[in-house]
Parts: structure tokens; sequence; C-alpha cells
């Protein structure tokens, strides 16, 4: 069967469809995560395969497609599944706990949320890594929220905020290396160019976290509880710092580049040793009931907190639904819709859908500051459309490479942006793996938490301000020639 060219017609009924679908899942259902909207991805890309079909795509080539890129998402969700063994690991060991002391010790409800966000802030920059800052420093941090009266959703919004900033901001991090790479700049030229965006867009947020601080009324039983909830916590765990040991271990490792999945693994086996020698009335009274000999209920214990997660039954209500989460199991839902994510995204690649859009795109842009809004544009499409961070940094910047070029503009101009737009706003999308990652580890839903985490849509603004009226923006170094590529543009090509 001869190709045909992917049409408008069939952009409007793929674009009708996706939006129709997503939109509705989202807004008809209360937990849409726990399939409603991954049904409707699954739809979509069902739909998009159908178009495909219809302009002589073959079945077989577009589940090629579907298999081919699902396969790269293995990595990911293999992650996904080990930060389940390490949290439900990390309470029994007593790491989470101790956490959740300390911050209830040493923070205040005045100034909690700017502190949360600048801690996160400090340990993302340290180790390179938002994901393992929110399953860390940031549990514990939702925790004593919890235990002080405050808001989740604007705690939520402060430790992604603050990882995100760090993240963004660390040579350690993979997509800070990630974007100049595939712009072909030095990563600490490109560090210090993203500073100008990104440093102005923090102060603002932590402005903002300080007014909601000092307006927050955490309750006139908020002392009572935070005294009930620490001798709860004392009375169940001990609290002690060799429970901090696996936390430090895996700080330790992020900082030494330690792949991610083994870094959390032997995390996760060293909080098991430290459970067995301090937390052993804490298992006890988890296996309360239990009939097997001693050595085989430790076991079972460990066991139990990483495949299926700790369930905390002290009798006190907010120590209890703190507590109760972890295991392999509750994480499956993520790779469940990361899968169906990935599935549309390979249909909608495949059939020239991402391609026609990105070239319209290109035809709008007459300007540096339309320029700029439409590489933010393009690195947020990317990633509300794939679900993506890294495909949003490696599909722009390859896409305005010669663009900016051709406009004498710095490359590095090319590589802060698509950070400005990919990498920052990926958790503020629910089917985005870093939006579905941080509302599973943080345990408020990402629409929930996504107007708080100020700093990740002020630094796409931001930049935008700054396109528009070319502050910062650095043209061609001495020496360097505009080079125009001799390949057809985007709007050239064919779609297949």
């Amino acid at each position: 069967m001869k190709l045909r060219k992917f049409s408008t017609l069939d952009a409007l009924l793929v674009g009708g469809v996706l939006v129709a679908l997503i939109t509705g899942s989202l807004s008809l259902f209360d937990d849409p995560l726990s399939g409603p909207l991954q049904l409707a991805l699954l739809m979509v890309g069902c739909f998009a395969a159908l178009i495909g079909i219809k302009n002589g795509i073959s079945w077989t080539e577009l589940e090629g497609e579907i298999i081919a890129t699902n396969a790269k998402t293995l990595g990911p969700v293999f992650i996904f599944l080990s930060i389940g063994v390490l949290i439900g690991a990390f309470i029994l060991a007593g790491t989470v706990p101790t956490l959740l002391y300390a911050g209830l010790s040493l923070l205040s409800p005045a100034l909690f949320y700017p502190l949360a966000c600048l801690i996160c802030v400090i340990v993302a920059l340290c180790i390179g890594s938002s994901w393992t800052t929110a399953a860390t420093i940031g549990v514990g941090l939702m925790g004593t929220a919890y235990g002080f009266g405050l808001s989740p959703e604007i705690t939520a919004g402060a430790v992604v905020a603050g990882a995100y900033f760090g993240d963004k901001m660390s040579p350690l991090s993979e997509t800070t290396n990630l974007a100049p790479a595939v712009v072909g700049v030095d990563l600490f030229a490109h560090i210090r160019h993203m500073s100008w965006v990104s440093v102005p867009s923090l102060a603002i947020a932590l402005v903002l976290f300080t007014i909601l601080a000092l307006s927050a009324d955490p309750g006139d039983g908020a002392a009572t509880n935070v005294v009930e909830l620490k001798a709860q916590l004392r009375a169940n765990f001990s609290i002690t710092g060799f429970s901090l040991l696996p936390l430090v271990a895996l700080l330790l490792m992020s900082v030494r580049k330690v792949p991610a999945f083994p870094a959390i693994m032997l995390s996760s086996a060293l909080a098991c040793l430290v459970a067995l020698l301090f937390q052993g009335e804490a298992i006890t009274r988890f296996m309360a009931g239990s009939e097997l000999s001693q050595p085989l209920m430790m076991v079972t214990a460990l066991w139990t907190v990483m495949s299926t997660g700790f369930v905390s039954e002290s009798g006190h209500a907010v120590m209890d639904s703190l507590l109760s989460r972890g295991g392999m199991a509750n994480m499956v839902f993520m790779a469940f819709l990361v899968f169906c994510s990935m599935m549309m995204t390979a249909a909608l690649d495949r059939i020239g859908f991402i391609r026609f859009l990105l070239g319209l795109v290109v035809r709008g842009v007459h300007s540096v500051g339309a320029l700029i809004g439409a590489t933010l544009a393009t690195s947020l499409g990317v990633n509300v459309l794939t679900g993506d961070q890294y495909l949003s940094l490696v599909l722009p910047g390859q896409m305005w490479k010669e663009e900016y070029r051709r406009r004498q503009l710095a490359a590095v101009n090319l590589s802060r942006t698509i950070e400005d737009a990919g990498t920052i706003t990926s958790a503020l999308i629910p089917w985005n793996s870093c939006g579905v990652y941080m509302a599973a580890t943080l345990g408020v839903a990402t629409l929930s938490y996504a107007p708080f985490a100020f700093f990740n849509w002020l630094n796409p603004l931001i930049a935008l301000i700054y396109g528009i009226f070319c502050i910062k923006i650095l043209p061609l170094a001495d020496g360097e020639e505009a080079e125009v590529p001799a390949t057809p543009s985007l709007e050239e090509s064919p779609a297949n």
C-alpha cells in the first residue's frame, strides 16, 4: 500500500481525540492515575495507529515502534520499583521516622515552606538528583508538614521546586549534562548561563513560600500535635543517628555517580541491616501475631516492607497515615502509566503527528523573542505529548540548533531554554514520568502540588520575558560562523 502524507485533517482528528480523552479522564475521575488516564493514553495511541494504518503504515511497523519505545523506559521503571523498596526499608530502619523527628524538632511552622525548599535545593545541588532528593529528604519534610498541621500541597510544591532547582544547577545531574551535550556547549558555561534565569526564579519562589508560611495557620493544637507525634515516634522506633546511615550512603553514592538502581538497592540492603541492629522492637510490633521463629520473622518483616510496604498500626492517625507506605507493589501503577504513555508517544511519532506540530511552530518564528518562545513551547509540548523529559531536551535541541546559528545566537541560549521548559515542567504533567514519580513519592497528586511548585512555572515565564526583551541573550562569539544547513527545513521534510 502506498504511503500517504500525514494531513492537516489527520492532525485535527488526532489532536481532538487526544485533548478530549485526556481532559475527560482528568476531569471525570477523582483518581485518574488509578486507571482512567492510562486507558485514555492507550486509546489515543490506538486511534493514532488507525490513522497510521489508513495512511499505509503497517501494524507490524507500528507495533515494532511501540515495543522499541517502551524498551527505553525499562531503566526508569526499575528505578520506580526500587524506590518503593527503598521507602519501605527506610521506614522500618527508622530512617524516615528519624528524619521526621528531626524536622519536628528543628524546623518552625513560621518559615517552614521556604526552609523546606532551601533544604531540597542544597541536597539536590550536592547529589544532582531531584528524584533521590524527593524520596529521602522530601518524604521527611512531608511528614513534618503533617505534624505541624501545614498544607501537604504547598509542602510538596516546595520540595519539587527546590529539588528541581538543585537538579538543574548541579553538574552531577543527568539532564544538566544532556542539554549542553545535545547542543554542543561547555557544561559550566551552560550552568552559568542558566543562573541568570534560574536564580531570580528561585528568589521569587522563596518570597512566595515565605508569604504563604507567614500567613499559614497551623491551628491552636499544632504544638500539642507535634509533642504527641514525637512521643509516638519515640515509642514505636529507635530514634538514633545510626538510622541515617542508609541515607548518608545513598547520598554519597549519588555524589560518586553510582548508577541510580544499584545505589538505591544497596542503600535498601543497608537499611535492612540497620533495622535488624537497631529496630528489633519495631520489627516485632510490625509482625505482631506471627508464629514464625525470631530469625524467620525478621526476614519476613524485611521482605514484606520492601515488597508491599510498611503498615503502621500505632493508633495515632497522623503517624499511621505518614508511615504506611512504600513497597515495590505500590509503584506498579507508575510502570502501568509509563508504558501506556510510551505506547501513545510511539504511535504519535510514527504517524508524523509530532513532526507536523513542530513544523507549524517553525513557520511562526520571525524574531528572537518568538524563537525563544517557540523553543519553550516545543520543549513543553514534547513533555506533554511524550511524557519524557529527556526527549523534551533532545528533540528541540536538535530541531532548533541550526536556527539559532542562522540568527547569530550563541548555542548556550538554546541549551538554557530547553532546560527552562523541558527539565523544569516535567514534574507538572500528571502523565510524565517525573510527575508520576513525585506524586507517588510525596503522596500528593501532581495537579494538587503543581500550582505551588512556583519555581517550575516561574522559570519558563521569566525565560520568555528575557527572550522578548533580549535580556542575557548572547550572540555568537567572535570567530564563530553561522552555519546554514543544506538539508531541507522541518516543514519541508516528509512526515513519514
